[in-house]
């Protein structure tokens, strides 16, 4: 609850339409015990009477009422027929979309049909219709307004449900012997009440303004009694002569209209959970630079990318998450640097952050370097990361499908990513095209290169994400595990043709993964990934035969040996550390066997030795008795 209503008070507009609701609402309950004149006793000596008159601080009306005793009570009646009527069109709606996106079939088609033919009435006929057939009345206006509402409520709950009905957890239930009511009340309805609290916060105030419009004609509240529409209703003649009656009441249907309408805003903005990441706002086109030292100096010249202490953050509320935590990497022109770790090392935030692409808010680059050919990276205009962005620094993700727009055919998107950089015809775009894509072995180019990615399959489609990244001949390709999501067939060919391209253009690859074997196919050097910080560095050879980090070595382990039978496979005890609240020394420390309480205290440094790195007061291999022998 406090988070959400951290989400929701940081959205300005919102916060002000809670407010003025509040208010309202509270003059709504305290309209009983507060000293105002009778709302329906009339005085017709003493009829429209002007502001601050004597006894009556917003005049009188016709009949000589009382008009803000009126308006209070008005409210008062409005707002409890306009929830009254959002409760019942929510539960009714809900209910039916449930039923319908749960069992489908026939079911689904004999409902959804039905509320089809609702739909297919305009809304406030339909709801002039129902209460011509039940007569007036501020009870039938309201089961009239809610009626009209429950298509609404029944589509979008309906279209939520078939989502939810054939996920895994459904599935499991059906499994564990849970009948069809049991799993609507514990499965599919506590997924689909923020949906539905959502669409109630938005829908209220239509539902208060269908119904003044009701009882503006007369078929609502009748009289004495009032409501906010009824009181417009009655003003209407003397609209000309007298605008202050009906001035009142339309402007406190102004008011509560437009904070329910804001304030709905803000609940399905904190309600939604793709942004709970501390901020309502839309991403910046590059990511946000608050460096607290000076950038540090040049000192990789032969390298064509070389970070250089990178620190990247991400801000969310009260904390701060170090996800990349002083970052130093080199790569040369056709060289390949694996960058190994668990999952949550640091690793693709590391390498989102080379060209800015990590998400801002939350994400705040605040130390170090990233240095193309010499010139740093991090600050740069965007037009300058725009430039380099798929041009001289390229990068293919780890889910081709994700990444490749699934109503653009792939030669489409391809020629766009060439047009976005060199001055080509489409026709040209389109040949150079195919001919990437018979690069990098894609059978009978021509044709699949008018295919959707949805008609490819998963290695087909990585493929077609290399030919992207290859597409401006760029000089850096940074890998995000992109074979992990294939089968070990298909993932041996996309090595072989990375590693055939390298060789060929001179590429320098970043290649991120979490698989040793991969390492020692493809890389020639290897960069080991822990809580945000480099831990080991060195040749892949040399790492792999003798890793001197602890972690590297129970890393390793943990890989099964094709055929040997000759080990107890290796698992590391506990879990990696959460990167906002990190413990002084060693990250590792908590679960390496061979920490002491030294390991504990202080910073500990890369120590060098030739070629080889490592973060380690007590390494499992001496890198300076290897680099002397």
């Amino acid at each position: 609850m406090s988070q959400f209503l951290t989400l929701l008070l940081r959205n300005r507009l919102a916060a002000a339409g809670g407010v003025v609701l509040l208010i309202v609402l509270a003059l709504a309950l305290l309209t009983p015990v507060l000293p105002l004149a009778n709302p329906d006793a009339t005085d017709t000596a003493n009829r429209f009477q002007p502001v601050l008159s004597a006894g009556h601080l917003l005049g009188t009306d016709h009949l000589g009422r009382d008009q803000l005793s009126r308006l209070l009570w008005g409210t008062r009646l409005s707002l409890a027929v306009g929830i009254a009527a959002a409760v019942f069109a929510a539960s009714i709606g809900a209910a039916i979309g449930i039923i319908a996106g749960y069992f489908g079939g026939r079911t689904d088609n004999l409902i959804m049909r039905g509320v089809d033919m609702l739909m297919a009435f305009p809304y406030i006929l339909l709801a002039l219709a129902i209460v011509a057939a039940l007569g007036p009345g501020l009870v039938n206006a309201l089961i009239a307004v809610a009626a009209v509402n429950v298509p609404f409520f029944a589509r979008n709950i309906r279209g939520v449900t078939v989502g939810l009905a054939h996920k895994e957890f459904i599935d499991a239930a059906r499994l564990a012997g849970l009948g069809h009511t049991r799993i609507i009340f514990s499965e599919i309805l506590p997924n689909v009440v923020p949906v539905i609290v959502i669409a109630m916060s938005t829908t209220i105030g239509w539902m208060i303004l269908e119904t003044a419009g009701l009882s503006f004609l007369g078929l609502g509240s009748q009289p004495p009694q009032a409501d906010l529409g009824s009181m417009l209703g009655e003003a209407r003649g003397a609209l000309i002569t007298h605008p202050l009656t009906s001035v009142v009441p339309g402007a406190m249907i102004l008011v509560i209209v437009m904070g329910i309408n804001l304030l709905g805003d803000g609940v399905r903005d904190a309600l939604d959970p793709r942004l709970r990441s501390g901020a309502l706002a839309r991403p910046m086109a590059a990511t946000r630079v608050a460096r607290r030292a000076p950038v540090p100096q040049n000192e990789d010249a032969g390298a064509v990318l070389a970070l250089q202490g990178l620190e990247t953050q991400f801000h969310v509320k009260d904390r701060v998450y170090k996800a990349v935590g002083g970052v130093s990497l080199q790569v040369k022109p056709g060289e390949c640097l694996g960058l190994i770790g668990e999952s949550g090392s640091g690793k693709s935030v590391t390498a989102l952050s080379v060209m800015g692409l990590v998400a801002s808010p939350p994400g705040v680059i605040t130390a170090g370097a990233a240095r193309y050919d010499g010139a740093d990276l991090i600050g740069a205009p965007y037009e300058t990361l725009r430039h380099l962005r798929g041009n001289r620094i390229a990068y293919i993700f780890q889910d081709p499908q994700a990444t490749l727009h699934p109503l653009y055919r792939v030669g489409d998107q391809l020629v766009e990513a060439i047009r976005s950089h060199r001055p080509l015809s489409k026709s040209e775009a389109w040949a150079r095209a195919v001919e990437l894509l018979k690069q990098v072995r894609i059978p009978n180019p021509e044709s699949r290169a008018t295919s959707f990615p949805h008609e490819m399959s998963g290695g087909m489609r990585q493929r077609v994400g290399i030919a992207m990244a290859m597409a401006n001949n760029p000089d850096v390709i940074i890998a995000d595990e992109p074979t992990t999501a294939l089968d070990v067939t298909v993932q041996a060919q996309i090595l072989s043709l990375l590693n055939e391209l390298r060789r060929e253009r001179g590429l320098a690859i970043v290649f991120i993964t979490h698989d040793f074997g991969v390492v020692a196919q493809l890389c020639d050097r290897v960069a080991v990934m822990y809580a945000g910080r480099i831990v080991e560095q060195g040749p892949t050879e040399a790492v792999l035969a003798a890793p001197a980090h602890p972690y590297t070595r129970r890393l390793i382990a943990c890989v099964p040996e094709l055929g040997e039978g000759r080990r107890k496979l290796e698992a590391i005890p506990g879990l990696p550390p959460a990167v906002d609240r990190l413990d002084p020394g060693c990250a590792f420390a908590p679960r390496c066997l061979k920490a002491q309480a030294v390991c504990k205290q202080g910073d500990i440094a890369l120590a060098e030795e030739g070629a080889r790195v490592v973060r380690c007061l007590f390494p499992e291999t001496d890198i300076r008795l290897e680099q002397s022998v």
